[in-house]
């Protein structure tokens, strides 16, 4: 048994990818896992309606991840199969969803539509001899893929042992055919390497009958790497040119943990994981086509928005501390207010590769500059927050961590009246000169931590807040500058005050 089993990309938007995918191509969602490697991942996998291998297109979802680069060493397009005749139904269904499109060209004597995806990553329909299914109807499956190598004959002489015998050569790609598919491989000697990122194709995994003969290369490759995907088993190799394969056996399939008619309906768990509702929250949320949806909207910092399914309207901001993200204070916000809708925010100045909210010159010494105008910024985001997702002023509260709580205790100082209520854990004073400002009707909860080596400069945050009028509870908790239960107890009793 030869040919392709499926493609694994990045996305950095799992809304658009999803639209894309299964809304524009129609393909089938078949599956939304959390990661084998990283549970906080989600994994995609679109296909025809039984997910069979073959068919199969899946993305790691690195939400706002950064961009990769396409290089040598990387696939770098995706082929999908057509029926010939269709192909002016597909040029005018992309004309129609605004999409720019390349073709009909010819491409080893056959027709092609070149699109790219959100992400940019590189879509080909390839009109083949398919039986015609009607109209409309999604591709019917892998029909090849284009890998960049920086020695493109040692990757053909690799592939040969899958099946893959050479075609032809148009250009500078040589084809070469397994009698289901074909493997295009560029001479890509002087291109720039390929960078990991979202935007870039990560591997293609290569069909393999059973975990015997998984076994059997696995026997006479070197330096590989075997897993238990639940769906399937794999084994990694790289080509002579840096190229990832992964061998994938067509067993047990889709259905092994749920039934074939609600294939992808629901968010999967790898067995060694445990499904807790702590990893839900930090996966990002999507809505299939059709599906009732919250417009994400492009505001200057990037967040990501968790709806519980009983929403009060309430809504948390979170502010993550020093190397946080958006979603490191999701568990902890769920369970202060398990019903209220959850804001995270990604600060947007960086020191040593980590976010922050604004830059530090020094334990206790910080970046006015930065802050006034990081203040300024997430003055604008708020309003645009506010209006764009239908949230209520008086029921928002932020929960502010560390460089996250300084940054919402700077925000009051230079907006004042913006942020009414606050929940502040380690926070310290971070203007200099402190401004005047009137914090009257505004409430604010503030903890330190009693064995916090920056708690000396805690106090003067607190003295700032009851001289501006703020409505303050300052409690110690019994922790360092970490977070414990003790915080969790006083957020919820503040909060339902």
């Amino acid at each position: 048994m030869t040919g392709l089993h499926h493609v694994t990309a990045i996305t950095r938007d799992v809304q658009a990818n999803v639209d894309y995918w299964a809304g524009f191509l129609g393909l089938s969602l078949v599956k939304q896992v959390a990661g084998f490697e990283d549970a906080r991942q989600l994994h995609l996998f679109y296909g025809d309606a039984a997910g069979r291998p073959g068919t199969l297109v899946s993305f790691l979802v690195w939400q706002d991840g950064a961009p990769g680069r396409v290089g040598h060493g990387q696939p770098a397009e995706i082929a999908l199969a057509i029926p010939r005749g269709r192909i002016g139904d597909w040029l005018t269904r992309a004309l129609q969803h605004g999409l720019s499109v390349q073709g009909p060209l010819r491409e080893f004597g056959a027709p092609v539509l070149r699109l790219r995806d959100p992400d940019g990553i590189i879509v080909k329909l390839v009109g083949t001899d398919l039986p015609d299914a009607g109209w409309p109807a999604p591709p019917q499956g892998l029909s090849g893929v284009t890998l960049w190598s920086g020695d493109a004959a040692a990757s053909a002489a690799f592939l040969a042992r899958f099946g893959y015998a050479p075609q032809g050569t148009e250009g500078g790609v040589t084809r070469l055919a397994s009698g289901r598919d074909v493997i295009d491989i560029r001479d890509a000697v002087g291109f720039v390497p390929g960078i990991p990122g979202t935007g870039t194709i990560d591997h293609v995994a290569l069909r393999v009958p059973d975990t015997a003969a998984l076994q059997a290369h696995r026997a006479v490759l070197s330096d590989t790497v075997m897993h238990d995907r639940l769906y399937f088993a794999s084994l990694y190799v790289r080509d002579p040119a840096g190229l990832l394969v992964e061998l994938a056996t067509d067993g047990p399939g889709m259905t092994v943990d749920e039934p074939a008619d609600a294939l992808g309906r629901s968010l999967r768990m790898p067995p060694h994981m445990t499904d807790d509702i702590d990893l839900r929250l930090q996966l990002p949320q999507f809505a299939l086509p059709g599906e009732e949806r919250r417009p994400m909207r492009d505001l200057p910092f990037i967040h990501r928005i968790h709806a519980p399914e009983d929403a009060d309207g309430s809504t948390l901001m979170l502010l993550h501390g020093t190397g946080g993200s958006e979603t490191d204070l999701m568990p902890l916000a769920h369970r202060i207010a398990p019903r209220a809708t959850l804001l995270g925010l990604r600060g947007r100045s960086t020191e040593e590769g980590v976010a922050r909210f604004f830059r530090r010159l020094s334990t206790a010494r910080f970046d006015q500059a930065d802050i006034w105008s990081e203040a300024a910024a997430f003055a604008a985001f708020w309003e645009g927050a506010v209006a764009a997702y239908d949230l209520d002023p008086a029921r928002l509260t932020v929960l502010g961590y560390s460089n996250g709580a300084n940054f919402a205790g700077a925000v009051m100082g230079l907006h004042p009246g913006l942020i009414r209520r606050a929940i502040l854990m380690r926070p310290m004073l971070a203007l200099d000169p402190v401004p005047a400002a009137d914090l009257t009707g505004t409430r604010v909860l503030t903890m330190q931590g009693a064995r916090d080596p920056y708690r000396p400069h805690a106090p003067a945050l607190n003295d700032w807040l009851v001289a501006s009028g703020a409505d303050l509870d300052a409690r110690v908790i019994a922790a360092g500058h970490e977070l414990s239960q003790d915080d969790l107890d006083a957020a919820q009793g503040w909060m339902a005050t």
